[in-house]
């Protein structure tokens, strides 16, 4: 509904601001919130319970599903930042319970057969920028300032601290930590922390027990990553010598995805028989 200068509407649901531009080809349910100056374009679908923010842009073919909250001044669905594309009708699809603070981007796919694609219950703050063709799991957390790269994975979990880079194609595993500032061109394995460039220093303890995983859980993912990164042991050789654990278990989560990196793996920057964050 539209509500003009000086009137009373009958509740806050569903109230559309006068200056607000809303294309005829959108489609907008009627509990939507919409601030003034935002712009929502032709293609556009906004579903129930979703509250955005003055100054926001919404374009491409974008996908929002309900209960997302946008705040000033964030973009959904603009055209990829890749020189090779040229302007096919590409798409974002975002889930629901969201959170974008002031200033988020999420870039749409640079290829009509893919997706970027964002999950449910994610937390994106000011200035956190999502390139295309990118796909965000869910209960992810990226801070201020962190840059993601086209064709990049952020799995469930993940906690991405302020001014975080991550390069194309990177992927970023479950329950992963990056530090304030990091930067990685490489993948980061589960349960992980990444420190500096390329850097590991051990395992989300503080994340892992948040989570709920048991004291023989986390003692299983410690052995595993001093195997792993700090034997000194062939990569090749160390998932050999890990065996087989229990199908769905963390620690096959981990060696799957090691055994899965085609950009190669952060490495770990502990000293020799360093236990940082290693305590189980």
């Amino acid at each position: 509904m539209r509500v003009k200068p000086g009137a009373s509407p009958p509740s806050l649901s569903g109230m559309i601001h006068d200056t607000a531009i809303i294309a005829r080809g959108a489609e907008v349910d009627p509990s939507v919130q919409v601030g003034p100056c935002t712009v929502i374009e032709e293609g556009v679908v906004i579903g129930p319970g979703c509250v955005i923010g003055p100054h926001c842009h919404f374009t491409g073919r974008t996908r929002v599903g309900s209960g997302n909250r946008f705040h000033a001044g964030c973009v959904m669905g603009d055209a990829p930042q890749d020189l090779k594309y040229k302007g096919a009708p590409t798409g974002l699809t975002i889930g629901d319970d969201n959170v974008f603070r002031e200033h988020a981007t999420v870039h749409r796919s640079n290829r009509p057969e893919e997706q970027t694609v964002i999950g449910s219950g994610n937390y994106f703050m000011a200035n956190a920028h999502v390139g295309h063709n990118s796909l965000v799991g869910n209960h992810v957390i990226l801070a201020n300032g962190v840059l993601l790269g086209g064709h990049v994975v952020i799995q469930d979990r993940a906690f991405l601290s302020g001014n975080c880079l991550v390069h194309q194609f990177v992927r970023v595993g479950t329950l992963a930590l990056m530090q304030g500032g990091s930067a990685i061109s490489k993948d980061l394995p589960p349960f992980t922390i990444a420190r500096g460039d390329n850097g590991m220093c051990g395992l989300n303890v503080i994340g892992l027990r948040r989570a709920g995983f048991s004291a023989a859980q986390r003692l299983e993912l410690k052995r595993l990553y001093r195997l792993l990164f700090r034997s000194g042991w062939r990569l090749k050789e160390a998932l050999r010598e890990a065996g087989e654990p229990a199908p769905q278990s963390p620690a096959a989560q981990l060696l799957e995805f090691v055994a899965g990196s085609k950009r190669g793996l952060c490495a770990d920057t502990g000293r020799p028989g360093g236990e940082a964050g290693l305590d189980p």
